[in-house]
């Protein structure tokens, strides 16, 4: 019965010499495409043909004509951006997948356009950039800890802030800080390791170790804090699930005048010894009517990584919900 429902359609790209930038190196966008579609790609030429259910031909041909369109506009696609179109196709936002790529929020230290990577992430940055705080609530891998870094260092650029200010609480997965090596700053390193990547990325290690001397940005556990006011900053606190309410309450009262903050973390993964309630999910509660604050929430579906990782997340969620 199956047999009959099968199609094929054929898309002729505008431009042959683009075949690559729209297949991908070795062809690896087609074997995305093939097994996020359960179709059948066969491209030749300036062909590509498509076979299988009608309904998923009809959303590979939709896909490769968005993706033609941002090629001739001279953007350059990654498998991220591949998956993002298939997961809008399903979504049936698809519509939107040109718009991700209208607005340029930084370049990177390789000189690279960062932008949205999903609808996600699009309601993440708008957030950001209307309320004086954001809370970024959802799995590892869906850009928040990046974006939120791009943001910061955007807003120090345009002198909009004057420091960009990086924290987390010092509390890890079965983990003691007593028993690491080395003093206070190599001790905090490793947790921090994920803010480190993304200020590299954008800035490049020189540029962030120069602008870390100055004391313009600054990475401190929650716990160095207290006490102070955050003025002309931009503040993050990344992995919030792990701030008790103690710690939330008083992170989030160091607000000062022009300061932006952002809260991000990941309420599945709380560490906190067992008597401990995680801050993050207290401050969803207290605050989701407060003024000048946002909650986004992430999903499994805005992970931009291997299509894998988001079905692992997927696996496991279906079990601990059962």
């Amino acid at each position: 019965m199956a047999e009959n429902t099968q199609t094929e359609k054929e898309y002729i790209l505008a431009n042959p010499e683009q075949g690559v930038a729209i297949l991908g190196a070795q062809d690896q966008f087609v074997s995305l495409l093939e097994e996020g579609l359960n179709v059948t790609i066969h491209p030749f030429g300036n062909s590509i043909k498509i076979a299988g259910e009608p309904f998923q031909v009809q959303k590979g041909m939709d896909i490769l004509k968005n993706m033609d369109k941002l090629i001739q506009q001279g953007i350059q696609l990654n498998s991220a951006d591949v998956v993002s179109a298939m997961k809008m196709a399903d979504k049936g936002t698809l519509e939107y997948f040109l718009d991700l790529y209208t607005e340029t929020l930084i370049k990177d230290a390789k000189g690279r356009a960062v932008r949205v990577k999903n609808y996600g992430q699009r309601q993440y940055i708008d957030a950001i950039k209307h309320n004086d705080v954001t809370f970024g609530v959802g799995p590892a891998g869906t850009g928040k800890t990046y974006l939120a870094v791009v943001m910061a260092i955007a807003a120090l650029k345009r002198g909009d802030v004057e420091k960009i200010i990086l924290t987390r609480p010092a509390v890890e997965a079965g983990e003691n800080l007593g028993f690491l090596p080395g003093d206070l700053k190599d001790k905090v390193d490793p947790y921090l390791r994920p803010i480190y990547d993304a200020l590299y990325a954008i800035l490049g290690a020189e540029h962030t170790n120069r602008l870390m001397d100055r004391g313009v940005i600054e990475i401190a556990p929650l716990a160095y804090m207290r006490g102070r006011t955050l003025d002309g900053a931009f503040v993050i606190l990344d992995e919030a699930q792990n701030a008790t309410n103690m710690q939330m309450k008083m992170f989030l009262t160091r607000l000062g005048f022009g300061s932006k903050m952002i809260v991000n973390g990941d309420i599945t993964q709380i560490d906190l010894p067992r008597h401990s309630q995680s801050g993050l999910v207290q401050a969803m509660g207290i605050l989701k009517h407060v003024k000048h604050i946002d909650f986004v929430q992430f999903t499994a579906d805005d992970v931009v990584r291997h299509p894998v990782v988001a079905a692992i997340i997927n696996a496991y969620e279906a079990v601990e919900n059962k």
